[in-house]
């Protein structure tokens, strides 16, 4: 039995010390918020970071102290919903991010905040549809495959004449 303890113990010995040094290293490296600052003192950005990457929620600013953005991180890539805002608080676009790249429909506001554009996308291009409003009525449409447009329809009635409106939900 002693001599298996001496064949043992580097090992043990070692897996202690590995274990030790994990530990240290990785122990201020926790989730914590964190918040950025433009040079005249304003809040630039705040979220939280996890082994000094952006990870889940977090808010950017405008140098105006407004929201300019918000959404979620995952290892440091944009994932889920975020919203975008001018300098005025009016929403100007919105989306999914999967991988940081857009995906899905995103809709795209005007100034007074109606629905200008909205397009769907596949890994941040134009992939789909492409249909414009005016008065939050569709005046115009697209269609695209993977950011080239192939179709283009100037009126509701054409795009409905050729399209199944279950296609844009």
């Amino acid at each position: 039995m002693v001599m298996h303890l001496k064949t043992y113990m580097p090992i043990v010995i070692l897996l202690a010390v590995c274990s030790l040094l994990t530990i240290a290293f990785t122990k201020g490296e926790d989730k914590r918020y964190e918040r950025t600052y433009y040079e005249d003192g304003t809040l630039a950005s705040e979220g939280w970071k996890r082994y000094n990457v952006k990870t889940d929620y977090w808010i950017f600013y405008h140098p105006n102290g407004k929201i300019s953005m918000k959404g979620f991180y995952a290892y440091g890539k944009k994932e889920q919903y975020w919203y975008y805002y001018d300098e005025h608080r009016v929403r100007s676009k919105e989306g999914r991010y999967h991988n940081d790249q857009q995906e899905g429909w995103w809709l795209y506001y005007d100034k007074k905040g109606r629905v200008a554009h909205k397009c769907q996308l596949s890994q941040g291009l134009k992939n789909g549809y492409c249909l414009k409003y005016e008065d939050a009525k569709m005046i115009s449409a697209e269609q695209y495959n993977m950011g080239n447009k192939i179709r283009e329809w100037q009126s509701f009635d054409a795009f409905t004449d050729t399209n199944s409106l279950s296609n844009i939900e």
